[in-house]
């Protein structure tokens, strides 16, 4: 099975050349008129450089292939391993942990990670126990649904970066009202599912990935639909919008790293430029890249962000959405308490 889904993903990779000329009009006119500065405060290279493809057969998927600048990708993962799993934003270990254990989740797994360099046998870290975190509006994983009552501030810096890509794709205006962030240690995977529960479907859902190579499989709007394999490497950006917004997908596997080359290369480059004051993309410091480096070697960071509410619309009274969504499937050791429970994506996930 795993054969063949890396054929599929070598042809479409040897076609995606006769793809590009076909989406150039992808890219919006407005944004490539945008300053480079402007675009690079997010990691971004200048727009007009950017490789987007299409697919044949599926309207409004667009696939942009690492547009980020040389180093800005380690400020991204930094952002999801250190920042993003931070109180008050929800994670998975929420829902068997009390807020006192799942309090500093990156301060409590360096010092293990520390200790491992040192050739001690220790317990798995919080970091490697992650599976999700979710951003702004929160998903609700029992009732399947946004709700008003459980929101936090949506991260600016991300919102940033996913304005200038949705605009540059033909969405200008779009509102980042929620993110859910997925961890993929090596065996992990995503069952087959839509997202559908966001109550504006005109708006894009973007998908940014960081780390180890994973497999996507693009379906139909049928759940039996034959699926379209692709790689997903770290740096790339999907857009699914128009017809393609409720396609059924997955993630059936990792792909592990070839020895001698723990990372890709770009995950290895530092900034080229020192930062200026108002810039989101900073240097991290040597000792969290040595805590990330040493996550990535078996890890992969996917971010999804979505536009929950159309312009001016509200949360119905009764919360009756009945979506399935992002879930990462993980096999781990546990008590009765951190036992699993299957999602209607076909997922499991920790509870």
């Amino acid at each position: 099975m795993e054969k063949m889904l890396l054929e599929n993903c070598s042809r479409f990779t040897r076609g995606e050349i006769l793809l590009q000329t076909s989406v150039r009009s992808f890219i919006s006119p407005n944004l490539v008129k945008t300053s480079e500065e402007d675009v690079s405060k997010a990691g971004l290279r200048p727009v007009k450089d950017w490789r987007a493809f299409g697919l044949h057969g599926y309207p409004g998927f667009i696939f942009i292939s690492n547009p980020f600048l040389p180093g800005s990708q380690q400020y991204w993962v930094k952002q999801c391993l250190k920042i993003y799993p931070q109180k008050p934003n929800v994670c998975n270990l929420d829902m068997h942990m009390s807020s006192v254990e799942t309090e500093n989740i990156w301060g409590k797994s360096r010092d293990v990670i520390q200790r491992k360099g040192c050739g001690k046998r220790e317990p798995k870290t919080l970091l490697e126990k992650l599976r999700w975190v979710t951003l702004g509006y929160h998903y609700d994983w029992n009732s399947k649904t946004y709700s008003p009552d459980h929101y936090t501030p949506f991260p600016k810096e991300l919102h940033s970066l996913s304005h200038k890509v949705a605009a540059a794709c033909g969405f200008p205006g779009f509102n980042t009202e929620a993110g859910i962030l997925n961890y993929y240690r090596s065996d992990s995977s995503l069952g087959i599912h839509v997202d559908e529960s966001e109550l504006d479907h005109t708006r894009p859902l973007l998908s940014f990935s960081f780390g180890q190579t994973a497999v996507f499989l693009l379906g139909g709007t049928k759940r039996e639909d034959r699926p379209t394999a692709m790689f997903m490497n770290s740096g790339d950006i999907m857009v699914m919008s128009g017809p393609s917004r409720l396609l059924y997908h997955a993630v059936p596997c990792i792909i592990a790293a070839q020895a001698g080359n723990m990372l890709p290369p770009c995950l290895g480059q530092r900034l080229e430029t020192e930062a200026q004051g108002d810039d989101n993309i900073q240097n991290m410091s040597d000792e969290d890249w040595d805590v990330c480096y040493w996550y990535l070697q078996t890890s992969r960071v996917n971010v999804t962000v979505r536009q929950v509410l159309a312009s001016g619309q509200t949360f119905p009274s009764s919360q009756a959405s009945h979506l399935s969504t992002d879930s990462c499937e993980k096999s781990e050791e546990g008590t009765q308490k951190n036992k699993k429970r299957k999602s209607e994506s076909g997922c499991e996930r920790d509870t």
